[in-house]
């Protein structure tokens, strides 16, 4: 292929097909100096190597003669995209940016270079929906956004949030007065240097505070052009049809993930694939702890598509159900990658029947002739 025709694919996912009808998926980069080649960087860590030789920091970027490649394509995703209140387009796999602070989320993180480069590196990876919130730091979690990443490019969605306190690492206290919600939604649009934001969300529910005025307050702010859109996060069934009443609801944020459902959210998260809703789980990955990468269930299924369980963990979310949009968060490139990559895993009828998230034939049909 000539350079004019591989042009605009560079800085996009692509995969590149060579005449020994080879394909190999990663981002297209360029270097100027070198007519000669397109440069591949891989986008899952240990993928199968090209025959080509290596370039770049780390020698991760395998550099590929034009005259080797037969066609290029963008990536397809098995994952696909969600539309919210019906202008915002969203890949299904999102970041959490909360991880990019210090402990406790609280203050900068060590590497403060390092919480700039997983964050463009998300978006060079196809990443359009990055969430974050005030109590993030607090504060830095928004500034770092708008330090590694404005001017935003065309289609990626802010999303942040209001409502918590924080008096000290780890600690999270509500207070959802309205006017306060107010003052939050303002310095978020400073800090992250929008004039509106696209999806601005009420981070829990406050006890003290009347949930109508809370969420009043959010529609409030819509009516006067400062958010586009409303989410819920951490609330029950009964408290989004409420919310629902007040203000267009397009998003719920809830915990929810292989190990930790049941309950409420099986229902929220059917009602907002019903109402065209994003559910967008909150610690996908579990807590830190090593309940998820321990489920035998999953260690196999992994072995099968020669990734690593937290993947199958996300495929499992996106599997769930179309309206399900996990936000991984991480502050390591190489697990970013990773999570990333889980968007292209296609889990099997056996693997969700493997991972409990489908009957199996002989189980259904026995208890259909049992009626």
């Amino acid at each position: 292929m000539k350079l004019e025709e591989v042009n605009p694919y560079f800085g996009k996912r692509v995969v590149v097909s060579t005449r020994g009808e080879t394909r190999y998926e990663g981002v297209l980069e360029k270097i100027d100096n070198d007519p000669q080649h397109v440069y591949l960087q891989p986008v899952v860590t240990g993928a199968e190597p090209t025959p080509y030789r290596m370039h770049g920091p780390g020698a991760r970027t395998h550099a590929i003669p034009l005259n080797e490649i037969r066609a290029v394509r963008p990536a397809s995703r098995v994952a696909g995209t969600i539309t919210i209140g019906g202008d915002l387009t969203l890949h299904r796999m999102g970041y959490g940016a909360m991880r990019l602070t210090g402990p406790g989320i609280w203050g900068w993180p060590s590497d403060r270079e390092n919480a700039l480069r997983v964050l463009r590196r998300a978006v060079e990876l196809g990443v359009n929906f990055i969430d974050t919130a005030d109590a993030y730091g607090p504060d830095i979690n928004e500034e770092e956004i708008a330090a590694a990443l404005h001017p935003y490019r065309n289609g990626l969605v802010i999303a942040t949030k209001g409502g918590n306190t924080r008096p000290g690492p780890g600690k999270w206290v509500p207070d959802c007065r309205p006017e306060r919600l107010k003052q939050c939604c303002e310095a978020s649009l400073r800090r992250l240097k929008l004039d509106r934001i696209d999806l601005y969300q009420l981070h829990t529910v406050d006890p003290n505070v009347p949930f109508e005025e809370q969420v009043g307050a959010l529609r409030d702010l819509r009516n006067e052009g400062k958010i586009r859109h409303v989410g819920l996060s951490n609330v029950t069934f009964d408290e989004l049809r409420a919310g629902e009443k007040i203000v267009p609801i397009v998003s719920v944020q809830n915990r929810y993930n292989m190990m930790y459902r049941g309950g409420d959210n099986e229902r929220i998260i059917d009602y907002c694939e019903e109402r065209g809703m994003a559910f967008l789980p909150w610690f996908p990955l579990g807590a830190g702890d090593n309940e998820i990468t321990d489920n035998t269930e999953a260690q196999i299924v992994a072995k099968a598509h020669g990734v690593r369980v937290p993947q199958i963990a996300l495929a499992w979310l996106l599997h769930r159900s179309r309206c399900v949009l996990p936000i991984p968060g991480t502050a390591s490139i190489e697990h970013l990658e990773e999570n990333i990559a889980a968007a292209n895993v296609d889990l099997s009828d056996d693997d969700l029947v493997r991972l409990g998230l489908r009957q199996s034939a002989s189980t259904h049909h026995g208890a259909h002739d049992e009626r």
